[in-house]
């Protein structure tokens, strides 16, 4: 089995709780890791036979731009998303973090993964 690694997709979305944030927003970063058979796709050079990457962020960039209150909510979207478009995958990883969430305190960054 291979693996996709598409990360540091770096998006601006309005996704939280707090009708702030929905007005504000807020950055986030997206990665997502897929695991496929792309043997196929190395022996012939053949996009066809592997995961198309900017399809995969295309797919990230139009989920988040879609208003969630949870970022768990969105992450599954995303991955529902991918799963449904690739059907060849086997596995996939959607990790979807939130910087500089507001909070009582200092908090970097909160995320969550979703995995399929």
């Amino acid at each position: 089995m291979n693996k996709i690694l598409v990360e540091g997709i770096k998006l601006y979305a309005y996704h939280g709780c707090l009708d702030a944030e929905a007005k504000i927003g807020a950055e986030y970063i997206v990665d997502v890791i897929i695991e496929t058979d792309f043997t196929e796709a190395a022996q012939t050079d053949d996009l066809t036979k592997t995961i198309d990457y900017v399809i995969v962020y295309n797919i990230v960039k139009n989920q988040m731009a879609i208003r969630s209150k949870l970022i768990e909510h969105v992450a599954k979207r995303i991955l529902d998303s991918i799963k449904k478009k690739f059907t060849t995958l086997k596995k996939i990883e959607v990790k979807v973090t939130k910087l500089n969430p507001p909070m009582n305190g200092h908090v970097e960054r909160v995320s969550v993964v979703v995995i399929a």
